[in-house]
């Protein structure tokens, strides 16, 4: 028994011509010189993505840095301002210190020199005052009574010179009196004061509401 063909359905049973096999549309060549330069285009394309963003980066790294250092010099100069402000209050009081301890020695050693330098002022600005008295501690009295006649009379006082020795007035103190007003050396009170400014002004530099201890206001020795 012969064996039947089996039926083909891509056979073309029709009589005409067959159409021709469409070619491509690009070559190989071509294709792959397509392909290429796409992978160079997204490769340039994703390098300069990537390029960007570091750079992004690195701004945003660097103004990052910038604040933290002008952050640093802002602390510095506040810390050099509180070192500053810290070594001018001892300073102050170091100077203080010492003239506290040293202006009892020249007083001992000088004791009329402050009283003769006062009372040579006034004469100057009393010459026409018909007296004045001058009030010294007494251990001074004859020594101070002869200086500030000497006085009086080479400033041309022409009124009436009283001088008189007083045990509560200290050595190098003194006080001046004419008939319509009259001045007090003491040092006891000028030292006040000048503790009292001292301390305020190292509350203030030191931004403390306690004051030195070396400065507590204490009775005069």
């Amino acid at each position: 028994m012969a064996t039947q063909a089996k039926f083909l359905f891509d056979a073309d049973f029709s009589d005409g011509p067959r159409p021709k096999q469409a070619e491509p549309a690009i070559t190989a060549d071509a294709h792959q010189a397509a392909l290429a330069e796409a992978e160079a285009r997204g490769y340039h394309s994703g390098v300069t993505a990537a390029e960007a963003q570091l750079r992004t980066e690195a701004e945003r790294q660097t103004a990052a840095a910038l604040a933290r250092i002008a952050s640093g010099f802002e602390q510095l100069a506040a810390s050099l301002k509180n070192v500053e402000d810290r070594f001018e209050a001892e300073a102050v009081e170091v100077a203080v210190a010492v003239a506290r301890k040293l202006a009892p020695q020249l007083i001992a050693r000088e004791p009329l020199a402050e009283i003769a330098a006062l009372a040579s002022e006034c004469f100057r600005e009393l010459l026409k005052a018909p007296h004045v008295v001058v009030r010294v501690n007494e251990g001074l009295y004859a020594t101070a009574r002869e200086s500030l006649e000497d006085i009086a009379r080479a400033r041309g006082f022409e009124g009436r010179l009283v001088v008189l020795g007083e045990p509560d007035i200290q050595a190098g103190d003194c006080r001046i009196e004419w008939a319509d007003g009259g001045l007090t050396r003491d040092r006891a009170a000028t030292e006040a004061a000048v503790v009292e400014a001292v301390e305020r002004y190292v509350i203030v530099r030191r931004g403390v509401t306690i004051p030195h201890p070396e400065f507590a206001t204490r009775p005069n020795q």
